[in-house]
């Protein structure tokens, strides 16, 4: 559908500053073209009976004009061409630069759904200390009331550390109670070896005396 068919004039569709200055200039030299072609065809017809000078001139002149109008014409193609061609590296230039960001964006929404598939892998981990045999939170607070206004996470601190405190307590005295085991293990043996060696020099003084023993009942 053409402009004349929408009932639109070029001026309407055409809106770009320099575009409506091409569009005026083409009009100007098409009408100039057009005034020349009518003074060209009027000299012919008259150039049978009388040449006039001055219709000569007219035509020079008019030339003239034309050569003028197109030269205007063919500068601003140039320029209209340069412009394309500017316009042409500026839309590549915002394109490359919007594929970057496009680019971009998805990089970071892989990261945030690998971010948040990380996050929830550590929401739902069974970490070790939950399976801790820790002292009920009540029972913690009785013995120690200042950590009545902890968070979840300071409060949970503090019972792994109660609880550290009291195994390495618990470990302690074991140690203790190992060495006196240990001690008291030393002395048993000492003490059997004693009696061991005790037994033996027994029974060499019985067999030394057997002698003698034998020697009373001969004679009784």
């Amino acid at each position: 559908m053409s402009a004349v068919d929408t009932g639109m004039s070029t001026n309407d569709i055409v809106t770009d500053p320099y575009l409506q200055s091409v569009l005026e200039a083409s009009t100007h030299t098409r009408q100039q073209c057009t005034s020349l072609i009518d003074l060209a065809e009027a000299n012919t017809i008259s150039a049978s009976r009388t040449s006039s000078l001055d219709v000569q001139l007219e035509l020079s002149k008019q030339q003239r004009l034309v050569h003028s109008y197109l030269g205007q014409l063919r500068g601003l193609n140039r320029n209209a061409i340069a412009q394309v061609r500017n316009t042409k590296q500026l839309t590549a230039e915002a394109r490359q630069e919007i594929d970057r960001l496009h680019l971009q964006l998805q990089n970071l929404y892989y990261e945030e759904r690998h971010l948040r598939g990380e996050i929830a892998a550590c929401e739902s981990y069974d970490h070790k200390y939950l399976q801790l045999p820790l002292i009920s939170i009540e029972e913690f607070l009785q013995t120690h009331p200042e950590h009545t206004d902890d968070d979840e996470k300071s409060l949970m601190f503090a019972r792994i550390n109660h609880e550290l405190s009291e195994r390495e307590a618990l470990e302690s005295q074991r140690q203790i109670l190992l060495k006196k085991k240990q001690g008291l293990i030393a002395d048993n043996k000492k003490r059997k070896d004693d009696l061991a060696s005790l037994d033996k020099d027994l029974e060499t003084f019985i067999d030394a005396a057997k002698p003698i023993q034998r020697i009373f009942e001969k004679q009784y």
